[in-house]
């Protein structure tokens, strides 16, 4: 290469990372991460009930839920959808069933051979029926015909491909997932029923804001605003907003010793770096009380009742709790508190929020008590419903060591030293598990926003190895939104019912008893 090309290919990339709007000492801030590694976080022990983990007793219902209400009412309530995922992993199995079906299916092997049948034997259930006979018929198909056949290559390609549904390709929330009265619901259309009934205003306006990806944010907003036109002749009113993962929040990719890779050897490679990096985007909301769950965790009618009743709880235990604390921080703003009341204060952090002291906190100065506890109660509040552990794959809550000044967290496995026996234990015997269905108290006591990207601990994140177009390659994903990205925010851990947790993972989760309308 002669030095005016080398000059180009620097130029080049140069132009890239500008373009990109990926700050320079972050791409070293992930350079020496790739370099150093993360480290495990370190658990203490479980959160157990009584132990990290508060139940919700029905006396307590009442009151919660009118705490809720107020709150709902003034129009403090969003909910916040991260929907930016592709459907590809539901159909994963379909597709290698779907390619086996069309060469030899002594081919298939034995675990996707049952998927399939079990896909094609219930097809008849799927919300998507009607519209797959329709598209079918519309290309002169009859899918009764190909039934009888055996012909569910065909099938297939009319459900995945984009000679069909194209749903392989499509965005989770695009796909059809329950039958309603009205017809068959997306899962984004669910979500639009979810706000109507537990995040709607005085003025009959809910809020709701969704991360999408770009290339579908045309063809969501379409979809949602049909689906709205429904709620509007009820006189109910959407305020939707949405945003997509930002560029700026993208990681560098590199070989397996650590340096950048680059697309066909010219400019660097970047990849999204998972839900973490929707703390921008939740952090720009500037909401007030916002709820955060994923997608796919939706149910049809008949099931929602008490998901409705354990987000006004979990609602109304977080407006509760930030009472608690606004009166302590108002009372900490005044430089005259008395021994006393920073005694209160202490027991409060201790006691409803899991808060460590330092340990030669009983040295330190009236004054130094006060800034110290100011300081502890001035963050972020996040209320997080957890579900008995059933052995789903995932994180749950836990304990960290003695020195960790937030010790109760959200941990995933991948951040556990699992070859470390002690450390295995703990994680194995966690009793419960988190189905991402958090509430966020995002402003203080003077109702100003925080700005969430102070609280994150940088130090965390994931590498792994992947493989893209036959080479192996390192990626990095920012601290996760509900692990590093939170990690400096007040915790509290609420038991709700395994019933309000229902992911859709493949889509042979639709067949589920919870997912299928009760006639």
């Amino acid at each position: 290469m002669s030095r005016d090309e080398e000059i180009e290919r620097v130029e080049a990339i140069l132009n890239q990372i500008v373009a990109s709007g990926v700050a320079e000492e972050a791409l070293l801030d992930q350079m020496e991460k790739f370099e150093r590694g993360i480290p495990y976080t370190r658990l203490a022990r479980p959160c157990t009930i009584g132990d990290g983990i508060h139940v919700i007793e029905p006396r307590e219902f009442p009151e919660l839920k009118e705490a809720f209400s107020e709150a709902t009412v003034n129009g403090r309530v969003t909910k916040f959808v991260p929907a930016s995922g592709a459907a590809s992993r539901m159909f994963k199995s379909l597709i290698g069933y779907m390619h086996g079906c069309e060469g030899n299916r002594d081919d298939i092997a034995d675990d996707v051979r049952t998927f399939g049948e079990k896909f094609i034997g219930s097809i008849t259930q799927f919300a998507f029926y009607r519209q797959l006979k329709d598209v079918l018929a519309e290309n002169g198909q009859r899918l009764d015909a190909l039934l009888e056949a055996g012909d569910h290559a065909t099938i297939l390609k009319y459900i995945l491909t984009d000679a069909g549904l194209n749903y392989a390709n499509l965005p989770k929330g695009l796909i059809l997932f329950h039958n309603a009265e009205e017809g068959a619901r997306s899962a984004f259309v669910e979500h639009l029923e979810e706000a109507v009934n537990y995040a709607m205003d005085n003025n009959r306006v809910a809020r709701v804001h969704f991360t999408v990806p770009p290339e579908f944010h045309e063809a969501i907003e379409n979809h949602v605003k049909q689906a709205c036109s429904r709620y509007e002749q009820a006189g109910i009113r959407f305020d939707i907003t949405y945003s997509t993962q930002k560029t700026s929040s993208r990681t560098l990719a590199v070989d397996m010793e650590n340096n950048p890779i680059r697309a066909n050897d010219e400019l660097l490679v970047f990849r999204p770096a998972g839900h973490g990096a929707l703390l921008e985007n939740l952090n720009d909301l500037r909401g007030d009380i916002i709820f955060i769950k994923n997608i796919d965790n939706v149910v049809p009618d008949h099931l929602k009742p008490e998901t409705y009743t354990y987000k006004q709880l979990l609602g109304g235990y977080l407006v509760m709790l930030q009472k608690k604390i606004f009166a302590a921080l108002n009372r900490l703003d005044d430089k005259q508190v008395n021994a006393e009341e920073l005694a209160s204060v202490s027991h409060f952090l201790q006691k409803e929020l899991g808060g460590r002291l330092p340990e030669d906190y009983d040295d330190y100065t009236d004054s130094a008590k006060r800034e110290y506890l100011f300081g502890r109660l001035h963050r972020p509040l996040r209320v997080c419903g957890m579900v008995k552990n059933l052995g789903e794959p995932g994180g749950g809550p836990f304990w960290l060591t003695e020195g960790e000044e937030c010790p109760l967290q959200i941990v995933e496995s991948a951040q556990v030293e699992l070859d470390n026996e002690d450390q295995k234990k703990i994680f194995d015997a966690s009793t419960h598990f988190n189905p991402v269905d958090l509430i966020c108290g995002v402003r203080d006591h003077k109702g100003q926003p925080y700005n969430l990207t102070r609280y994150v601990d940088l130090n965390l994140g994931l590498i792994s190895c992947k493989s893209k177009n036959g080479r192996e390659l390192k990626a990095l994903e920012l601290p996760g939104l509900w692990n590093g990205s939170m990690a400096y925010w007040n915790t509290v851990f609420v038991e709700v019912p395994l019933s309000t947790f229902n992911p859709v993972k493949t889509v042979n989760d639709l067949l589920r008893e919870e997912h299928q309308k009760t006639l």
